[in-house]
């Protein structure tokens, strides 16, 4: 494996958590916010999380896994290219893989609205991608 630029490696890590950050934000208050107190109210969810710590815990999640994707671009620029169709791939192939099989069996077997995996699943797929974007453009050999 070729050497590559770590600290904008971090960079893109940092960039691309905090842009992923601010899109689970939007998702979770803008369209999900409303629709978790009817699923609560019949049982469905939890009124409060098991961990208290969970919304701490995800936000750093989050950016784990936008260093792996930034590591990841930078890792296979060289074999691939560098730019917006390498960081879309791999955003895509990461976003599949983080959002998708959870969430697929979540709305198979629970009880709650098909409507709120769906909606988790975009949460992971759209931030990989825009984590994976926002990375690809601030790397530089």
């Amino acid at each position: 494996m070729a050497a590559f630029n770590k600290r904008r490696v971090w960079l893109g890590t940092l960039a691309g958590g905090l842009v992923w950050n601010i899109f689970s934000i939007a998702i979770q208050m803008g369209i999900l916010g409303k629709r978790y107190v009817p699923e609560q109210a019949i049982g469905h969810l939890l009124a409060a999380p098991r961990y208290a710590a969970f919304p701490v815990v995800w936000i750093a999640t989050l950016f784990v896994l936008s260093g792996f994707i930034s590591a990841l671009y930078a890792s296979v620029r060289t074999t691939c290219g560098a730019g917006p169709k390498t960081a879309l791939a791999i955003g895509m192939m990461v976003g599949f893989a983080a959002g998708f099989p959870g969430n697929f069996a979540t709305a198979t077997w629970s009880p709650l609205s098909r409507f709120l995996p769906l909606f988790w699943m975009i949460e992971m797929w759209g931030g990989a991608i825009l984590a994976a974007l926002t990375a690809g453009w601030l790397y530089r050999d």
